[in-house]
């Protein structure tokens, strides 16, 4: 346990990719949380490509933020807990920034090419960032294998190699990414369009993804052979990025289900004087949402509110059937309940990793004909809570003074956009980790009060 300066106890929960907890066992921390007399427990869980120093870095940020906002708790004793769980890192790449929000672009719809720029690393820097992320060896050797194919399939192109060398490595690459492909849980139809890619011919999945994410050779639709493969290859990275999102999604599902959710329901046995806050970025969003489904009644759960940061999993994770594209309650639809405050979900139109590459991840979709009208495949982040009740509309305004007056049991999407709104940072992602503000602690602060 360590603390702030002000003397709010931090604690750090550290998960492996199955939801065991690591470190430290769950009975010391139990026993430390109750002897602090902890009243208020605000619990953050980063996103997506961070590692264990930049988490910590986000926490030493946020929780001083979070404190000085959260005054208006009075006499509450607040601690904090950090979450640390295996996401993946895929190596930073020079996309195309789409159009400035409010352009002519923008707001007449016009078509704009885009590329992730993923064509611009190569696959042993692509191996080389996501294999550490994988504990068991045969997974790291299997990506590690993938990055040599894709620089082989690459330099053979260039060289006129014969066709059914190449065919050979396209069959090899697409064998070993559907090793990795983690299995769907059952009920989140909503949130795997591209688990179907990654299973399509390999043909079809390879040239998918370069199309989807704009990685195809200029005229490679109409040249040779040669510039087929170079396409295949690389889509396959890719491809490859599209199971780094769904391998996350897939791990923070799970640490939040069987080991984040089943921890508060325990807490709550040992202190019901214990409210927790759940915060979530990114995949911590997705991570900190299932672990509602981990408690298995309302009366177990000690969580007051949830926040989620530019969530980057299915608006319609908690949507009812009705007004659902999908058909079917969404799969967190039957937890809410676990939440006895606000559920809060902040989105911005400047986060282009979940408002513009998260949806062509599910690149499914682009075989959809409902996809234009129905943003079947859109993240959380890119517009906020679909097909839930009640459902409020929110703007958090850009000096964080809103009086939000949020209520109980009460969906809320929060137009963020004055605030989280950075570009300059990241070509990929834009905004989409620009969270590190004092309005954004406001928002969780105001959620805390609810």
């Amino acid at each position: 346990m360590d603390a702030l300066a002000t003397g709010e106890p931090i604690w750090e929960l550290h998960y492996d990719e199955h939801g065991a907890l690591t470190a430290p066992t769950e009975a010391d921390f139990l026993d430390e949380v109750i002897n602090q007399e902890v009243t208020d427990l605000f619990m953050f869980s980063h996103g997506w490509g961070t590692s264990q120093d930049s988490a910590r870095g986000l926490y030493q940020d946020m929780f001083p933020l979070i404190r000085d906002a959260a005054s208006n708790l009075g006499s509450a004793k607040i601690g904090f807990v950090g979450i640390y769980w295996p996401s993946l890192w895929f190596p930073p790449t020079p996309a195309t920034p789409p159009p400035a929000v409010g352009s002519t672009h923008a707001s007449e719809g016009a078509v704009v090419d885009l590329s992730a720029g993923t064509a611009q690393v190569s696959g042993a820097e692509i191996a080389s960032a996501l294999s550490p992320g994988f504990a068991d060896p045969a997974q790291r050797d299997a990506i590690t294998r993938i990055g040599e194919l894709i620089d082989e399939g690459l330099a053979a192109a260039d060289a006129g190699e014969p066709d059914a060398a190449q065919e050979q490595r396209v069959d090899e690459i697409h064998d070993l990414i559907t090793s990795l492909v983690p299995p769907a849980p059952d009920g989140e139809v909503e949130d795997s369009g591209e688990t179907a890619s990654l299973f399509a011919d390999p043909k079809i999945a390879l040239e998918g993804a370069a199309d989807a994410f704009g990685s195809a050779p200029a005229g490679s639709s109409t040249q040779g052979v040669g510039d087929w493969f170079k396409k295949a290859f690389n889509g396959a990275k890719d491809t490859v990025r599209v199971l780094s999102y769904t391998v996350m999604k897939a791990r923070a599902g799970d640490i939040g289900r069987t080991g984040l959710g089943p921890l508060l329901a325990r807490l709550h046995a040992r202190s019901s004087a214990v409210r927790v806050h759940l915060i979530g970025h990114s995949f911590g969003a997705r991570l900190v949402s299932f672990a509602l489904a981990g408690i298995d009644d309302e009366a177990d759960s000690p969580i007051a509110s949830l926040v989620l940061l530019q969530g980057a999993f299915s608006h319609w994770a908690f949507a009812h059937a009705q007004d659902n594209p999908f058909g079917e309650p969404g799969a967190l639809n039957a937890f809410p309940d676990r939440v006895h405050g606000p559920m809060v979900a902040t989105f911005s139109s400047y986060d282009w990793a979940v408002g513009v590459w998260y949806p062509r991840a599910s690149f499914l979709a682009r075989q959809d004909a409902e996809a234009a009208t129905t943003g079947r495949w859109k993240g959380l982040g890119a517009d906020g809570f679909q097909a839930v009740n009640p459902l409020a509309d929110l703007t958090m305004p850009a000096n964080g003074s809103a009086n939000y007056g949020l209520e109980p049991g009460t969906f809320y999407r929060v137009d963020a956009g004055a605030v989280i709104n950075n570009v300059e940072d990241d070509r990929f992602s834009g905004a989409h980790s620009d969270i590190r503000k004092p309005p954004v602690a406001q928002l969780v602060a105001a959620a805390a009060l609810g």
